[in-house]
């Protein structure tokens, strides 16, 4: 599948979910921890993932979900016994779709943060992505210093807007999208000058656009995933985190990143 079939897919993903979620007020309080009893009595796992960020997340040919996150889910799914349904949700939306029990859990690219943990609790890393500046061959940046007075691309409410924020200089200037595809797209077709993505992203788009020669500029952060639950839910994330540490050792999580990555499963911080 071509990164532009991806990003078609993912903006009609998008579309079709629309931003109610974030009209939500209060949600903190709407929240309802969960046990591992009350995903077993109800014989399925709700989960959250995003369809934009390949091969972590997309679409396939059916216009179903599929991809990494994708078969971390039907691992969970079959070691729990029990259905999986998967539900597309944008960066800006998944907190909300979780709070408010759209979902039961997220597993979608979600980069482990102190701030983030304000609002749900994370499990051990499952996952690891590079947080990168990204742009043209022809222009030259070396050091955040030089991102003034241009406009960079970014995926609002993520784990790049979080890092380009707190590194860009005062003459930048962010323009904040509702996803990656919509980001990357600004940044292909010329309204900005650079885009924060992730270096899947930056790969994709340099194999889809050779003339533009498009190459990493900056490492900002390397970013660990968690699978995500409402707080409170102490009983659902020890299964969970017992489950990572199970297939971890195993092997069943590298086989799906050696399908998905081609490369073995990355070391991660078991904290």
């Amino acid at each position: 599948m071509t990164f532009g079939t991806i990003l078609k897919s993912a903006r009609g993903a998008v579309a079709a979910l629309g931003l109610a979620a974030l009209a939500a007020t209060g949600l903190s309080h709407g929240a309802s921890a969960q046990s591992i009893d009350d995903i077993l009595s109800k014989k399925k796992l709700t989960v959250g993932m995003l369809v934009d960020v390949a091969p972590f997340g997309l679409l396939d040919t059916q216009g179903k979900p599929e991809g990494y996150d994708a078969d971390v889910a039907r691992l969970m799914g079959k070691y729990l016994g029990v259905e999986v349904e998967l539900v597309p949700v944008t960066g800006p939306n998944r907190i909300p779709y979780l709070l408010t029990n759209k979902v039961d859990v997220l597993i979608a690219v979600f980069g482990i943060t102190p701030e983030r943990a304000k609002q749900v609790m994370f499990s051990i890393p499952y996952s690891t992505i590079e947080i990168q500046l990204i742009g043209p061959k022809k222009t030259e940046i070396k050091s955040m210093d030089q991102t003034v007075g241009k406009k960079i691309a970014v995926a609002r409410a993520s784990t790049q807007d979080t890092a380009l924020t707190a590194a860009v200089p005062k003459g930048a200037t962010i323009m904040r999208f509702d996803d990656d595809a919509t980001a990357a797209q600004a940044f292909i077709s010329g309204q900005v000058d650079l885009l924060g993505a992730n270096n899947l992203i930056g790969t994709q788009l340099a194999e889809a656009n050779p003339d533009m020669g498009i190459e990493k500029k900056i490492t900002l952060r390397s970013q660990y995933n968690g699978i995500t639950v409402r707080r409170g839910s102490t009983d659902f994330l020890q299964w969970i985190n017992t489950f990572l540490y199970f297939v971890k050792n195993n092997g069943e999580l590298d086989a799906i990143n050696q399908k998905w990555f081609k490369v073995p499963l990355p070391t991660m911080p078991t904290f």
